[in-house]
């Protein structure tokens, strides 16, 4: 990481939910909660005005204080990744559904946390500190739910694009999802998709397993060239 330490923010609208994140947060070793916002309509702000790394958020708030219609945080999502392009996002809710997964995996994030994932939210700082070095985390209800969903099994070959991106990877490991979509010539927000979607497909949760486990497979050449074709 290019800082010290990994910067948190934090969108729930509900402050006793926030002050628990705060504790876990403020208990992390490599960990920093740089703001934290209630209500939709202050999210771009928060993140204009703060270096975030990784953002945790709830599926679930409202637009403001004045306006309770739920906000837009699934199509929200895409537009922050495009104009972050180094930021993560865990979406910790209660929600869970074969179709919202596909929705949230489809958005470009670095995680899915159920809120009655009781292990998850006590390791929820080794799971901040994996997203920001670029893994995925799904709590295993929602990972069930995907798979369900897209009829998966470990070890079902990946798409074209997906073998594509994780071919683009293993010739440059240090590339950023940035330049992978740029080379890929795609969004932030599908780069992201297509990398956390091979990871499912091959049952791991980083780069360098998935990388490793598409060369067991056959999927992408074994060995790394200098060059992308």
């Amino acid at each position: 990481m290019p800082v010290d330490r990994v910067r948190v923010a934090i969108l729930d609208d509900h402050q006793s939910i926030i002050d628990g994140y705060t504790y876990r947060i403020n208990h992390s070793p490599g960990i920093e909660l740089v703001a934290t916002a209630l209500y939709g309509e202050e999210l771009h702000a928060m993140l204009r005005r703060h270096a975030v790394d990784v953002l945790l958020i709830d599926l679930s708030v409202q637009t403001s204080a004045r306006d309770n219609t739920p906000y837009p945080v699934l199509r929200t999502i895409p537009q922050l990744l495009q104009e972050f392009p180094d930021l993560k996002v865990l979406v910790v809710s209660m929600h869970t559904g074969p179709g919202l997964m596909r929705t949230i995996m489809e958005a470009g994030v670095s995680g899915y946390i159920t809120k009655d994932d009781h292990e998850a939210l006590k390791n929820l700082g080794r799971i901040v500190l994996s997203a920001a070095d670029g893994d995925i985390y799904f709590s295993q209800e929602a990972d069930r739910l995907y798979r369900e969903y897209e009829k998966l099994r470990i070890g079902d070959f990946l798409t074209p694009r997906q073998v594509e991106a994780i071919s683009v990877c293993a010739l440059y490991p240090d590339l950023s999802t940035a330049e992978l979509a740029e080379i890929l010539a795609v969004s932030n927000s599908t780069a992201r998709n297509l990398l956390s979607g091979a990871y499912l497909r091959l049952g791991v949760h980083s780069r360098t397993a998935a990388i490793e486990k598409a060369r067991e497979l056959g999927l992408i050449s074994p060995h790394a060239s200098n060059s992308h074709e």
